[in-house]
């Protein structure tokens, strides 16, 4: 009998240990930063509720850590993306623990209209700090693993602020044109490796971010609406831009080649924007 039952345990534990190596070497694992609030926060929602371990990047780690409370799926790696060299740490660090990682997600975003219409340098530069060179640092981070694996997914979330000029966010539209502009090159450059670039275009989405505004957001929707577009776009879809809503994209794309006059004319009516 102790010999049966060492048997069954050495089995129980082999297929423990075996188990755990295969849930390992199968998971799919996603990186995505910006993960505390809006879109990036309901992506990773999203991505775990799916199944997917989700390495959570963002400044506040309380939040984090919420988010672990309510899906283990989801994993805290506390990161502020304007350290280059931290950055590079923390994603050493998600290679550490998931092994392997197959998509990831840059969200990173600040935005401050009321500092934008005063023109501060001081904060658009800080706007152009974390939206443009924070993600531009996760870019790098990310950059040798990827090529060298020869597969994977960088997937870049900029904004249709990105098309033209809106109203009250020169800083934000200056740093979302120059992602938008970015994932575009570096399409060219990770296609040789065999490695996927992708932009992700969101339209008005309700989050604190955009709760600043204090002109009217046409067509706006939800961080839940935006993550299911985007988990949709990533996961079943091989194109280059996610954008959304449609009602709203298609018609900025338009008004993307419009003369300047008429541009002017109609986003002023569009979003009721008055200067004070």
């Amino acid at each position: 009998t102790f010999f049966n039952s060492t048997h069954i345990l050495s089995h129980i534990f082999y297929y423990i240990f075996i188990k755990s190596v295969y849930i390992k070497i199968m998971s799919k694992n996603v990186w995505i930063t910006g993960a505390s609030s809006g879109i990036g926060k309901a992506l990773a929602i999203k991505f775990a509720n799916e199944g997917w371990q989700v390495a959570a990047s963002a400044r506040r780690e309380n939040l984090l850590k919420d988010l672990n409370n309510q899906n283990p799926n989801i994993h805290p790696f506390p990161l502020d993306v304007k350290n280059e060299e931290k950055t590079k740490n923390i994603f050493q660090n998600i290679i550490e623990k998931f092994k392997t990682i197959d998509i990831s997600v840059f969200c990173t975003g600040i935005h401050d209209p009321d500092a934008e219409k005063e023109l501060s340098s001081e904060k658009i530069r800080e706007i152009m700090e974390t939206n443009f060179f924070g993600t531009l640092n996760c870019i790098t981070a990310v950059n040798d693993y990827f090529r060298e694996k020869k597969s994977g997914h960088i997937s870049i979330v900029s904004s249709v602020a990105g098309y033209r000029g809106l109203p009250a966010a020169s800083g934000y539209c200056a740093s979302k044109s120059a992602l938008s502009s970015l994932a575009e090159s570096l399409y060219f450059d990770f296609k040789r490796s065999n490695v996927r670039v992708c932009l992700v275009s969101p339209g008005f989405i309700k989050t604190p971010m955009t709760d600043k505004n204090d002109f009217k957001m046409p067509f706006l929707k939800t961080p839940e609406y935006a993550a299911d577009k985007i988990y949709d776009g990533l996961t079943n879809k091989n194109i280059f831009e996610i954008h959304f809503p449609k009602a709203l994209t298609i018609l900025l794309k338009i008004f993307s080649f419009l003369p300047s006059k008429l541009y002017f004319g109609l986003i002023g009516r569009m979003t009721k924007y008055q200067k004070k």
